[in-house]
């Protein structure tokens, strides 16, 4: 099932994993666009509202801009609305890149699982994400993208997804989370799991349980 050569599959979260995250930055940007409210519906790890049913896909991000235009009464543009949500990626750390990077020269399966959105991956996936020409495709095999899965997490079925994309058997995947629980929900179907603080180095963990030295 896995043609991996029994490669230990490591998919990573995004938010507090790759990159360091900040909301009080992302609300502080989504006021500055006249979004009053937005504490209401901005949270670490699962949004609520409109801001969760765009990360769940239950929105495609221009009905999510015209129902956020119409609450906040003004006409939001699809700038603005990158501009507040990618507020989120407080600090990139090139240690995480280059990381990333050896775990696939040296074979091991690299993906990402993330509650997410249209407007982060906008950014994520272009050229400017790493600040050195380089998007998130090129640091992962596979990316797993909540708002086009139509599922979030914690939820069981984005995880067996998740398992069967990757071909594997969920003892063969360590999956790494700043979330504890997205972790308890990943280790109750058998995935091996990481919960590192938000922006916290863990690559000696991961390395250690990969036996990299």
């Amino acid at each position: 099932m896995d043609t991996n050569n029994n490669k230990m599959h490591v998919v990573f979260d995004l938010g507090g994993v790759v990159f360091r995250l900040d909301k009080m930055i992302a609300i502080q940007r989504f006021k500055e666009i006249g979004v009053t409210r937005v504490e209401e519906f901005l949270d670490d790890y699962a949004q609520k509202g409109i801001f969760g049913d765009l990360e769940a896909g239950k929105l495609t991000a221009e009905q999510y801009r015209d129902e956020l235009s119409r609450i906040v009464g003004k006409t939001l543009t699809m700038e603005q609305l990158e501009y507040a949500w990618t507020g989120y990626a407080a600090e990139l750390f090139q240690r995480n890149f280059d990381a990333l990077r050896r775990l696939r020269r040296e074979d091991f399966p690299v993906a990402l699982l993330s509650n997410t959105n249209p407007f982060m991956m906008r950014w994520a996936r272009s050229n400017e994400f790493d600040g050195n020409g380089h998007s998130l495709d090129d640091y992962f095999d596979r990316l797993y993208l909540s708002y086009e899965m139509r599922m979030m997490k914690p939820a069981p079925e984005i995880f067996k997804a998740m398992i069967e994309g990757e071909q594997t058997v969920p003892e063969n995947i360590l999956f790494i989370d700043d979330s504890a629980r997205n972790c308890e929900a990943a280790a109750a179907l058998g995935i091996k799991t990481l919960n590192p603080d938000n922006g916290g180095d863990w690559r000696p963990d991961v390395f250690s349980i990969l036996g990299i030295d």
